[in-house]
C-alpha cells in the first residue's frame, strides 16, 4: 500500500502541503492511491523527494529541480558546479556578514525607553531586556548594533506599537500566502521577503540581501526564532527563509 502523505511528511522533514505543492506542480507525485483517493508514495517516490530536497537545501529553485531530475538533456555536473560556486561565495560572504546579525525577534529591542507595564502593552510577555547581555556579547561592536541602539533610544511606546504592528501584519500576510499553496520561490513570497527587509532597514538598521539572507538562515538553525515562526504556522520560518533566499537571488 505504500507510505500515506503524513507519513512521508514525517520521514522527511517537510509539510504535507509541500507534499502537496510538489504533487500539483508534477515535481514528486505520488506512484498510487489509496481506495479512498488519498496519496501513496512508494520507495522510488522516496528517492525522488530525496533528490528533491537535496537540490532544494543547495539553493536550487523548484524550476530548476525539475530540469534536474528530468530533462535527459540536462547536465547534473555543470549545474551542482554551478551551485558549488554559488555557495562558496554565498559562505564567505555570509562569514562576513555574521556578526553584524542582530539577534532576537527581528531586531532587538535594545535601549528601550519605556516602563515595565509600557514594555507589556506593546511586546506581550516577550521582554527585550531579557536578551540585552546576549546582544551586546555577539554584535557589540557592529555598526547595524550602533545603528539599532541610536533609533531604539529615540522611539516612544507609540512607535514601538506601531513597529510591532507591523510585524504583526507582515506574519499574518507569510503566513496566509502560504497557508495557499504558494511557493517560497513564487513572486508574492519573494514580495513580502523584501517588504520584511525594508521593514528591518525602516526600523532598525540598513538591512542588505547578505544580512537579510543571514537572517533568514538563522529563523530556521536558532530554535528560539523557529519557535516564535512555527507557533503562528507549522512550517513557517523554513517558508520564511526560502523566500527571502529566492528574493535575494532575484536581487543579485
Amino acid at each position: 500500500m505504500g507510505y500515506s502523505v503524513g507519513q512521508v511528511a514525517g520521514f522527511a522533514g517537510v509539510t504535507v502541503r509541500t507534499l502537496h505543492h510538489y504533487d500539483e506542480i508534477g515535481l514528486l507525485s505520488p506512484s498510487g492511491r489509496s481506495h479512498a483517493g488519498h496519496r501513496r508514495y512508494d520507495d522510488a517516490d522516496l528517492d525522488r523527494l530525496q533528490r528533491v530536497l537535496f537540490y532544494r537545501e543547495l539553493g536550487f529553485p523548484l524550476d530548476e529541480v525539475a530540469v534536474l531530475l528530468d530533462d535527459p538533456e540536462s547536465d547534473p555536473r555543470e549545474h551542482l558546479r554551478r551551485q558549488h560556486a554559488l555557495l562558496s561565495d554565498r559562505i564567505a560572504r555570509l562569514q562576513q556578514m555574521a556578526t553584524a546579525v542582530e539577534n532576537a525577534m527581528e531586531a532587538q529591542k535594545m535601549g528601550i525607553n519605556l516602563t515595565p507595564e509600557e514594555k507589556f502593552e506593546v511586546f506581550g510577555d516577550f521582554d527585550p531586556d531579557d536578551h540585552t547581555e546576549e546582544v551586546e556579547r555577539r554584535w557589540g561592536g557592529t555598526d547595524a548594533y550602533a545603528e539599532s541602539q541610536r533609533r531604539a533610544a529615540t522611539y516612544t511606546k507609540d512607535d514601538w506599537r506601531r513597529i510591532q504592528d507591523q510585524a504583526d501584519d507582515l506574519n499574518r500576510r507569510l503566513a496566509a500566502l502560504m497557508d495557499s499553496g504558494a511557493s517560497a520561490e513564487s513572486e508574492a513570497a519573494m514580495d513580502l521577503a523584501e517588504e520584511h527587509r525594508g521593514w528591518i532597514s525602516g526600523n532598525h538598521y540598513a538591512c542588505s540581501y547578505e544580512m537579510h539572507s543571514c537572517l533568514g538562515e538563522m529563523y530556521v538553525a536558532d530554535e528560539r526564532f523557529t519557535a516564535y515562526y512555527d507557533a503562528l504556522r507549522p512550517g513557517l520560518a523554513v517558508f520564511v527563509r526560502d523566500a527571502i533566499t529566492a528574493n535575494a537571488i532575484r536581487n543579485v
